[in-house]
């Protein structure tokens, strides 16, 4: 099979979980069990398909070193579990726009003598087929101006951030005329916060159980976070995360969903805490308390190879638009919420040939 280029949005721990990821499983077999991939084959594309061919950043400290180098730069913080090799790429100065905000500023160096590249040219220098967005969270303007580029280069878009593009009409018309395809939006972990909470939601209401009210409280110690005490930056977050779980519900209940605090020690870890309470017969009630303790980056680096593949797929079959069956199944904000199962039942049988839906 071709390889599938790449561009990366971002340098941070997620584009480093990704890169390392598909070097880690390189030569993963057929039929070898990976975890966090659906599959080690995927409609013919493995891991060591993914070839990097662009990347954008604007801290000064990523910005002109290869990829390969850059993904372990600080403060890039994420566990380091596969060697990467220097992958002839470096990184571009992108805009900055609105994706710094006030507490990732003193944190994030930005060097205004260097000039931001035509990012247009660049992607189609590279000859890079699809976009993967890892802005920060609340880069609004941002991602909307990338997702524009995409389009101007002929890239499909896969938006890993709760800045909503293949979830709203207006963009899914503008990539459906330009004949690409848009996958997202907002990752979701293997098992993260979301998908643990959408999962133990739908069993309550599977098993005849009246959910009343939940919340999920969220803690770490990465950019991320620290990015994520501004509350401004948070109102497409909390609606992507709420979202995800409301729809497990057919009835309205009291939900609080969101990132809760920055704890600098705590690194690239998330520490979630996820609380239902519900009565079951008879009117007894019920509480369920969970707490969910990972490494962040690496649980949704599988899914995004997941993602990129299937977007790859779309491609190849001049599929345009919103790609609704791996939107459901890997993130939170997709253009139809699914159920788990019917959502990965989807994407099988989109791998197996059948079209989009």
């Amino acid at each position: 099979m071709a390889k599938i280029k790449i561009a990366l949005v971002g340098v941070g721990n997620c584009a480093s979980a990704l890169i390392q990821g598909a070097q880690y499983y390189r030569n993963a077999s057929e039929e070898e069990f990976v975890p966090g991939l659906l599959r080690a084959n995927f409609g013919g594309y493995r891991p060591r398909d993914l070839e990097f061919v662009a990347a954008f950043d604007v801290n000064a400290d990523k910005v002109g070193k290869d990829l390969g180098e850059a993904i372990f730069t600080s403060p890039n913080n994420t566990v380091k579990y596969s060697s990467v090799p220097l992958l002839g790429v470096e990184v571009k100065k992108g805009p900055v726009m609105d994706g710094l905000g006030k507490y990732l500023k003193p944190v994030v160096k930005v060097d205004k003598s260097q000039e931001p590249v035509d990012v247009s040219k660049v992607l189609k220098d590279s000859g890079a087929e699809l976009l993967v967005n890892y802005l920060p969270v609340g880069s609004e303007a941002a991602t909307k101006w990338y997702a524009t580029r995409a389009i101007e280069a002929g890239c499909a878009l896969v938006n890993c951030m709760p800045s909503f593009i293949a979830s709203i009409p207006a963009w899914q018309k503008k990539f459906d005329r330009a004949g690409l395809p848009v996958a997202g939006d907002d990752v979701m972990s293997q098992i993260g916060a979301t998908v643990l909470h959408k999962t133990m939601v739908k069993l309550l209401v599977d098993r005849g159980v009246k959910v009343e009210e939940s919340y999920q409280l969220n803690i770490g110690g990465d950019t991320d976070f620290l990015n994520m005490i501004e509350e401004e930056r948070l109102v497409s977050k909390r609606e992507s995360k709420t979202s995800a779980v409301r729809a497990m519900v057919p009835y309205p209940i009291p939900l609080r969903i969101g990132p809760s605090d920055y704890v600098d020690f705590l690194e690239n870890k998330k520490i979630c805490y996820i609380n239902i309470k519900g009565r079951y017969f008879g009117n007894t009630p019920v509480i369920i308390d969970a707490k969910l303790d990972v490494i962040d980056s690496p649980n949704s680096a599988g899914i995004v190879i997941d993602a990129v593949r299937a977007t790859k797929i779309a491609l190849d079959r001049e599929i345009k638009g919103p790609l609704l069956s791996i939107s459901a199944f890997a993130f939170k904000h997709p253009p139809q919420q699914l159920p788990y199962d019917i959502a990965k039942r989807w994407v099988e049988e989109f791998i197996e040939g059948e079209r989009e839906r």
